[in-house]
């Protein structure tokens, strides 16, 4: 069975990047690309990974993870991937939950190697 992905990411280059090797990977993948559309698809179903931009409109990756880890109680893999990988921002995804953070530009390689080591375990 196939693991679904939820990407979010209003950058919408690299979304059809990373969206076109997920699936090539053998992913389903759901895109989002602001946090209001994020919260929405969590109301209704919840991925086996969500992989997260910190900044989008709406709702930050950062109020994403706290979303899913206290509002949702969920413990669904989070993988952080910013442009923005200053120590602070790092910190405060690992402190909030994440579970992995790429900063940009990511490898779509890389990033599928670190989703099949998180939905794997």
């Amino acid at each position: 069975m196939s693991k679904t992905v939820l990407l979010a990411d209003d950058d919408q280059l690299l979304a059809s990047l990373l969206n076109f090797r997920l699936k090539k990977g053998g992913y389903v993948v759901h895109h989002s690309a602001n946090g209001k559309e994020v919260k929405e698809y969590l109301k209704n179903s919840m991925p086996d990974i969500i992989v997260s931009d910190i900044m989008m409109p709406y709702c930050s990756g950062i109020e994403l993870i706290d979303y899913v880890r206290n509002e949702l109680k969920s413990n669904t893999p989070i993988i952080i991937i910013s442009s923005a990988g200053n120590e602070q921002n790092v910190l405060t995804a690992f402190e909030l939950g994440a579970n992995d953070f790429i900063t940009k530009p990511v490898s779509p390689t890389e990033l599928l190697v670190r989703i099949a080591r998180e939905v794997e375990k």
